[in-house]
């Protein structure tokens, strides 16, 4: 039969129209047939790292292929997240980011990235809460002792964070500022050496991940005064939050998420975050996040690309207001 090559057009036209959902199905479907890269973009056996394992571990189990964890560690985060911006968009490379993603564009003179641009969002996934901790010579059980006992001792204590423009620092940094508290900052290369001297004594205090001070805290080695969570965590729930204790409203946490390049396919996203949520809910997951004081979140792509750019312009004011730039 000669169709005209008007009817003919059209034909293959619906013809697309009504292959192309099924195409779409197939392709999720057949979504992973090899492993996946999951790049943490911090070193091995970090607060970052531990959680990212315990999802890597359970999202191989449940989509059948193997997800092989690549630490890439430096420049807060940033080498790791360009490494998958110049990867293939085809689901096959993955980012286990932190909150570091959002301070990042206001703490460096110049990125050699747009997170914003060059990635897209799958899912939040975890928050570590912060400890406010002190070293046991301190003479206080409350915050509120803390800080009278700061504000009578000005420029007589030191305070240590993970690094300059870390998140355990800028949340140092606004306890310290709101409260009227006059302390020297002290910047580490990571949570563990601060910890390390802030139990011996050479620092006073800090503001840390949960997961990393927790083994000091439950040796005594240093007094946990407050968390950093809207509400009371059920691993502490002796323990108050800042928000209850001087600071009302304030909430900071080293939270994560999961990234793909920019330009990988819908039906990708939807399957990794599908994926995501329902390892969430696991019970041998949200325990094994516990135990690390860790909180399970979760959510949409778009959610999280909301989040994402509200949490840029929180941290840009707070970052100016400690004259911090990195190279």
């Amino acid at each position: 039969m000669n169709l005209p090559s008007t009817r003919r057009a059209a034909l293959a036209l619906a013809l697309a129209a009504t292959l192309a959902p099924w195409g779409a199905t197939q392709a999720q479907a057949a979504y992973p047939a090899k492993p996946i890269t999951m790049v943490v973009p911090f070193p091995p056996g970090g607060p970052t790292d531990l959680v990212a394992r315990v999802l890597a571990q359970k999202l191989s189990e449940q989509m059948g292929q193997a997800i092989v964890v690549d630490n890439r560690g430096g420049a807060n985060g940033n080498i790791g997240a360009v490494a998958v911006t110049k990867a293939a968009a085809d689901g096959y490379t993955l980012l286990y980011n932190t909150s570091s993603i959002t301070l990042s564009p206001s703490l460096y003179k110049s990125l050699p990235y747009d997170a914003q641009r060059d990635l897209a969002p799958v899912a939040l996934t975890a928050v570590v809460p912060l400890a406010l901790v002190v070293h046991p010579s301190v003479p206080a059980n409350t915050v509120a002792e803390f800080v009278a006992y700061a504000k009578a001792n000005p420029d007589k204590l030191s305070y240590g964070s993970a690094g300059n423009g870390n998140v355990t620092h800028l949340a140092a940094y606004q306890f310290v500022r709101a409260q009227g508290i006059v302390a020297t900052h002290v910047p580490y290369k990571g949570s563990a050496p601060a910890d390390v001297d802030l139990a011996a004594g050479q620092i006073q205090f800090m503001t840390d991940t949960i997961n990393s001070v927790m083994s000091f805290v439950k040796d005594k080695r240093i007094k946990l005064l407050a968390v950093t969570t809207a509400k009371r965590m059920s691993l502490f729930p002796e323990v108050p939050t800042l928000a209850e204790s001087v600071m009302p409203g304030f909430e900071a946490g080293a939270w994560q998420g999961l990234m793909v390049p920019a330009g990988t396919p819908a039906a990708v996203v939807q399957r990794l975050n599908a994926e995501v949520a329902k390892a969430l809910r696991s019970a041998d997951v949200r325990e094994k996040l516990a135990l690390q004081g860790a909180e399970p979140l979760g959510s949409s792509p778009e959610e999280y690309g909301a989040y994402l750019r509200k949490e840029t312009e929180r941290w840009a004011g707070v970052v100016k207001a400690t004259g911090v730039t990195l190279e």
